[in-house]
């Protein structure tokens, strides 16, 4: 009988925890999301105008909305504080009278989840969002797990002055809180964009793994395995590499989960605070932030919609790993 591998041994363990497999679905269905949108399948025309400004979901009903039942009446609309717009019907009848179509009346009363302030779509936005934070979490934790991976082999193995130099390099960057940070690096690039997020939260976020991975190198290296490499010739970069990484892979892969449900956050934080993606692009983060000054005229939709999306993913993420941690664990049988 064939011996089973240690990966094989990993997935059994895996997959007989139901809250583990659960979560990894969920995981499997936001990043189908988010290629369907990067791919234009879902989500593509999220920035177009299709209702009435502030139309609320369909499931609520058009005479909920004061502002729809205020254009029934006078066509009237109103700003973000809920006061009415005096010209309103006046510049409804020029634009009939211009294009044939009467303004606002050409726009659905209604949505599935509703439209923010432009009459743009909440649902396809939610979509988009969850291309561009999802995206930018797993972007950001790959760079940030290969650099802490890097760096903790280079600086468990070799040790001496490079394991000093990273050490210094380590203090360095725990000795400023993690979320201060970050804002002050954005701050000082003063460029939003996506891959300013993720690059901003890649070379700063890669202190634990890097801590971690050390540790794990420097108790393998006097390990016997690795030390009969040393003896029939394998070099330093193989012994590191191909013999000591396999064997600590357990953690890294941990770690890679930890980071993304990280990352997503940090980019919501900076996005809310107007330090993360552009003014042409959404994300959860940009959603939350324009959601704030609905919330306070009684447009709950938008905060509701991307912050229960970004709850479900980052629970998901959270408990995967936690059953991940669980099945990489040889002291589990």
């Amino acid at each position: 009988m064939r011996e089973q591998g240690v990966w094989a041994l990993v997935w059994q363990r895996f997959r007989r925890d139901r809250v583990g497999f659960g979560s990894l679905l969920v995981v499997f269905v936001y990043v189908g999301l988010m290629l369907a949108a990067a791919a234009g399948w879902v989500g593509r025309d999220w920035s177009e105008e299709r209702a009435l400004s502030y139309a609320p979901p369909g499931f609520v009903g058009p005479d909920a909305s004061p502002a729809v039942a205020a254009s029934k009446e006078k066509a009237v609309t109103v700003n973000d504080y809920g006061i009415p717009d005096p010209l309103a019907a006046d510049l409804a009848e020029i634009a009939k009278t211009m294009t044939g179509v009467g303004g606002n009346d050409a726009r659905a009363q209604t949505l599935a989840f509703g439209a923010d302030k432009w009459g743009r779509d909440v649902l396809k936005k939610t979509l988009k969002g969850a291309e561009v934070s999802l995206f930018v979490g797993l972007a950001a934790a790959v760079l940030t797990t290969l650099l802490g991976t890097l760096f903790g082999a280079l600086a468990g193995y070799r040790g001496g002055w490079v394991d000093d130099f990273f050490n210094w390099l380590y203090s360095v960057f725990t000795s400023i809180p993690y979320l201060l940070l970050v804002l002050a690096v954005a701050a000082v690039v003063q460029q939003k964009g996506v891959l300013t997020v993720i690059l901003i939260l890649g070379l700063t976020g890669w202190t634990g793994i890097f801590r971690l991975v050390r540790a794990e190198y420097m108790k393998h290296k006097v390990r016997e395995y690795v030390l009969a490499a040393d003896a029939i010739g394998a070099s330093a970069t193989r012994r590191m590499f191909v013999h000591i990484l396999p064997n600590v892979s357990h953690v890294v892969l941990v770690q890679l989960s930890l980071h993304v449900v990280l990352f997503i956050k940090s980019e919501v934080i900076l996005s809310f605070l107007g330090f993360g993606v552009g003014v042409d692009t959404v994300s959860w983060g940009s959603m939350l932030s324009e959601a704030q000054n609905e919330l306070v005229i009684g447009k709950w939709w938008q905060l509701f919609a991307a912050g229960f999306s970004m709850a479900v993913l980052v629970t998901a993420f959270s408990l995967l790993t936690d059953s991940l941690r669980d099945a990489l664990d040889p002291k589990l049988k």
